[in-house]
């Protein structure tokens, strides 16, 4: 079966932000994402959960897989919103199958 490159990119940030991140990411030509909620984790201040520190709204994570020439679109508009706020960004190497859906 051929496989294609592709960058997998996940996006954890405070739910508030999580329409103005997905509007940046459309306007920067992601075509595609999946938004999963984020119930706790561990990080530089130590654990938390969405009744402690975050608050009960939360965070998410934004889950995409895009081909390697839209990633610094995608990192530029990211990084816009999500310097000023609570966030982490990862971006890792992949292979998909259907090369012409991203």
């Amino acid at each position: 079966m051929q496989m294609h490159p592709a960058k997998r990119v996940e996006i954890v940030i405070e739910k508030p932000l999580e329409g103005r991140l997905t509007n940046a990411l459309t306007d920067a030509g992601v075509t595609g994402y999946s938004v999963v909620p984020v119930r706790g984790g561990s990080g530089r201040s130590g654990p938390w959960t969405r009744e402690g520190q975050i608050g009960r709204s939360g965070m998410v994570m934004i889950v995409c897989l895009i081909s390697p020439d839209r990633l610094d679109a995608l990192l530029e508009a990211t990084f816009a919103l999500v310097e000023r706020h609570i966030g982490v960004v990862s971006v890792s190497d992949t292979l998909i199958i259907r090369a012409e859906r991203f």
